[in-house]
């Protein structure tokens, strides 16, 4: 497979290769911000090479199934240049699926995933945008790689391909460090895509042109955290583990009590040995490390409300101490309680 050259940041040397092509395939219904985000970063790397004296490096490309007006979810129209089968696609191309509403036909679409299979080893770089992940899955080009996707569409695309690592919490896949890694890639939710893009400008053009593009963008070169931190901690409900819904149920009114395994398993009138093969089979999950979820989740309502300090939270949550609050946050969210509350915090 072709590999994408190695960043440079030298703004002589950058001028010197040759331009790359963008192609973002759309789709009835596809989420607009899937495609305009990723593409605008490509189109201010241009501008900001504009204004150095430097040409263009990125020629963008928006196709469609045929081309013509595509209607996407938000209901804005584009004009896709060129169908699938009137595009001719050199080595240095990048290509990228989006996600969005459309994507429940779109996988199943026999003409796109033929088309992926096909351009998949003739491009330098293949990638996808939240749930377009299903797409490169269903054309098997997933198998045994690293992957991600939206948050609520992580089960789906694990039953999609062979051996595949899926990482909820990462933002996208792609990785400069790892050429071999870098052909195909995913990216996470929606805003994703633009730290996904973001990304790809650094490998191309060097971190000079990445941070450039990112102030003028208003945006963090590198998005600290991951996405568990906007999405629900806790997928399983009671009915998925019918042994332990009233346990469950009793958790959360008791977080800043002593939850140990021993209290678990008197409260469920359970041996603690039973007690936790029962949350390994039925939740996949150990009653502490379930415990810790529920009271991040806790924490993260009281701080994005900004009903009690820091330390208060920790004590109601039933963390103790603020470094423990803050250690379990760092594990679970990738941020500290501060920059959450500060990030997310009403008012």
């Amino acid at each position: 497979m072709p590999s994408a050259q190695p960043p440079n940041s030298n703004a002589a040397a950058c001028a010197a290769q040759p331009g790359h092509r963008v192609v973002c395939v759309a789709y009835p219904r596809a989420m607009s911000l899937d495609i305009t985000g990723p593409m605008q970063v490509f189109a201010t790397a241009n501008d900001v090479r504009g204004r150095q004296g430097l040409p263009g490096f990125y020629q963008l490309t928006f196709a469609g199934l045929e081309k013509g007006k595509v209607t996407l979810s938000c209901g804005l129209q584009m004009v896709a240049s060129h169908g699938l089968r009137q595009l001719r696609l050199a080595a240095n191309t990048t290509v990228l699926i989006p996600g969005g509403d459309g994507i429940e036909d779109a996988q199943h679409n026999a003409a796109l995933r033929q088309w992926v299979q096909r351009v998949a080893p003739k491009v330098q770089r293949l990638g996808s945008v939240c749930s377009g992940a299903l797409v490169l899955a269903r054309a098997g080009l997933l198998d045994g790689l690293p992957a991600t996707t939206h948050w609520c569409r992580l089960q789906e695309l694990a039953g999609l391909a062979r051996d595949i690592h899926i990482d909820g919490d990462r933002l996208h896949t792609y990785d400069a460090a790892h050429p071999q890694q870098r052909h195909i890639f995913t990216s996470a939710g929606v805003t994703s895509g633009i730290d996904l893009a973001i990304s790809l400008v650094e490998a191309d053009l060097g971190r000079a042109m990445a941070l450039a593009v990112a102030r003028q963008l208003v945006m963090f070169v590198r998005r600290p955290g991951g996405q568990a931190q906007f999405s629900p901690l806790l997928a399983a409900e009671t009915t998925q583990a019918p042994r332990l819904a009233r346990l469950l149920e009793w958790i959360p009114s008791r977080l800043g009590d002593d939850l140990g395994i021993e209290q678990l398993a008197a409260q469920a009138c359970l041996p603690p040995r039973t007690l936790a093969r029962v949350f390994q089979q039925e939740l996949g999950t150990s009653p502490g490390r379930y415990v810790e979820r529920v009271r991040v989740e806790a924490a993260v309502t009281l701080l994005s409300q900004r009903q009690a300090s820091i330390a208060t939270v920790a004590r109601l949550c039933g963390f103790g101490h603020p470094e423990n609050l803050r250690r379990s946050f760092h594990k679970t969210l990738a941020v500290s309680p501060q920059a959450f509350a500060e990030r997310f915090g009403a008012g």
